[in-house]
């Protein structure tokens, strides 16, 4: 029994933890929103659009891999929280990179269904969040 109570006595703390990253997620997705020019629920949902799902996609996956980082290196839930603002930032700066340097009309691209373009945007975003994720380990 006490082999129990031993391995679930961080359980608050995984819920607050888990419950910060769950609304960071939905942070994320409305950020993300303003900073892209194209609606990806509206061509994910309404219009089938898989590049805009395969891009969106990514985003999140890099999104929650750079959360997972900060969560991982965390010295309290303040400092989790920070360095979640900090991750959201690096996606979304990910997401001009790519748009305002190497792909100038990924968003055009996306609303046409190009699926490239939805792989293009999905590889930077996990990239940058694998990257983000490493580099909060200091």
């Amino acid at each position: 029994m006490d082999i129990v109570l031993q391995s679930i006595s961080g359980l608050d703390n995984f819920a607050l933890y888990f419950g910060i990253s769950v609304l960071f997620l939905f942070v994320f997705k409305i950020v993300y929103a303003f900073v892209t020019p194209h609606d990806e629920w509206k061509l994910v949902k309404e219009e089938k659009n898989v590049a805009a799902a395969v891009g969106f996609g990514g985003a999140l996956i890099g999104f929650a891999i750079a959360l997972s980082g900060a969560a991982s290196n965390a010295v309290s839930i303040i400092d989790f929280a920070i360095w979640g603002v900090v991750a959201i930032l690096a996606q979304s700066v990910a997401f001009a990179l790519l748009r305002f340097t190497f792909m100038p009309k990924i968003a055009e691209r996306i609303n046409n269904n190009e699926v490239s373009a939805g792989v293009m945007l999905a590889a930077m975003s996990v990239s940058v969040g694998l990257l983000n994720a490493a580099c909060m380990t200091y």
